[in-house]
């Protein structure tokens, strides 16, 4: 590596092929110069030494990212911007550094792009605080991504490091066009895109300075959960809240962010043990509603709990993937091939949506049933419903071990 002590910067060769293993395995589009992952590894002894060889001598330019919209789980769409194969590979090799130095700050209840943290960790956690506190803001940050401040993140990356390649090129990335749908280029003078390698990093130090050490500081008897921008505070009156959701407006509107005013509420944890009454008595956090459930015990015996399950947003994002990987109309599929499809998918959504109220996600399969019952009667064209059925179980039948869902005992084909 004596080759790196004529550069401006001390990056080694090993840093660049480290990040690039990790770019290969999480896999991912082709950015604005249409390269594939594949084509870039027919030539990647060339492009990770002129990755490195450039990074080094501090004249690497982050090119434009491809802007795509993608669907949001809870609805609607937002932007992604995909950089290149090799710019992932040179924001990895900064994102390296820079966690290495934020990683042992960042608050406990930041959880989301962390290493040995995840959704479920923040979900438990939250679960624990509804039970201890009545009241929750449930923040919503207006286009957060879209309006961080580049001024404010250079001054918290310096706050933190003296390493001129971090702070350069975090930099560069900040202000890397977006080249839209229709191919024309846009400057971004604020804002971060998501689906950059480092942009979660750079979020998650973002709200640290403006949000986390804030109400740390100020309110550290109000336990918080932080998921990217995602954020719960758990409050002991109603009265509290709404002094504290003053106080966030103000304290992140000097960071140039801005609450969403219809999409943020003070939210009452009701159950058996609470009787008062609030306009809004639910929420959603990382795809699970939390809201009054009632639970079934020895007997007759029925309570109510202030509980957590799939959101009915996310159960209907489900069944339009669904839908967009298996069309009962695509009768050139057999049944194994459409079992590699979407079992991996299957199994995805169940990791992910069995922590609390696992019946409620099993039952969504039944969808998928249906789906297939569709398929063989597009397949086989059977007209009667009685055929079908008889069809559909005898199908059931020979391949019970096929599906995910068949194997937990999920057959039926009704919602």
């Amino acid at each position: 590596m004596n080759e790196g002590k004529t550069k401006s910067f001390n990056i080694d060769k090993s840093e660049v092929y480290k990040s690039y293993q990790r770019v290969k395995l999480n896999e991912g589009s082709a950015g604005i110069d249409k390269e594939s992952i594949d084509e870039f590894e027919q030539r990647s002894e060339k492009n990770l030494y002129k990755i490195w060889n450039r990074m080094s001598s501090g004249s690497y330019m982050a090119p434009a990212v491809k802007e795509v919209m993608i669907s949001k789980k809870l609805g609607g769409e937002r932007p992604l911007g995909i950089p290149t194969v090799g710019d992932r590979v040179a924001q990895g090799v900064i994102k390296d550094r820079l966690e290495a130095i934020l990683e042992p700050k960042f608050h406990g209840s930041s959880y989301g792009y962390r290493p040995g943290k995840d959704a479920h960790s923040a979900l438990r956690r939250c679960k624990e605080n509804c039970f201890k506190y009545e009241w929750v803001i449930d923040l919503d940050i207006k286009g957060f991504f879209d309006n961080i401040s580049h001024e404010w993140m250079i001054k918290f990356i310096k706050h933190h490091t003296e390493d001129k390649a971090i702070i350069l090129y975090s930099g560069r990335w900040l202000k890397a066009e977006v080249e839209k749908q229709d191919g024309t280029r846009v400057e971004r003078t604020k804002g971060t895109p998501q689906g950059g390698v480092i942009s979660p990093l750079l979020a998650n130090l973002y709200l640290h300075h403006a949000f986390d050490l804030w109400i740390q500081k100020l309110h550290s008897a109000n336990p918080f959960e932080r998921y990217a921008d995602d954020i719960i505070v758990h409050c002991k009156s109603k009265e509290e809240a709404e002094n504290m959701l003053e106080e966030i407006k103000i304290r992140l509107g000097k960071f140039d962010l801005e609450i969403h005013p219809d999409k943020t509420r003070i939210v009452y944890c009701k159950d058996d043990r609470r009787k008062g009454e609030n306009d809004y008595e639910s929420f959603t956090f990382l795809g699970y509603s939390f809201q009054p459930r009632s639970f079934q015990w020895k007997g007759d015996v029925r309570f109510t709990v202030f509980f957590p399950g799939i959101a009915c947003a996310a159960k209907a994002f489900i069944k339009k993937r669904m839908l967009e990987h298996f069309n009962p109309k695509w009768t050139q599929l057999d049944l194994i091939t459409i079992a590699k499809i979407m079992n991996p998918r299957i199994r995805g959504w169940l990791n992910y949506y069995k922590l609390y109220c696992r019946a409620e996600i099993l039952n969504l399969f039944k969808y998928f049933n249906r789906l297939l019952a569709k398929w063989l009667k597009y397949k086989h064209r059977i007209s009667s419903q009685f055929k079908l059925y008889k069809a559909y179980d005898q199908l059931l039948a020979s391949n019970k071990e096929l599906f995910i869902h068949w194997k937990l005992g999920i057959t039926h084909r009704t919602d």
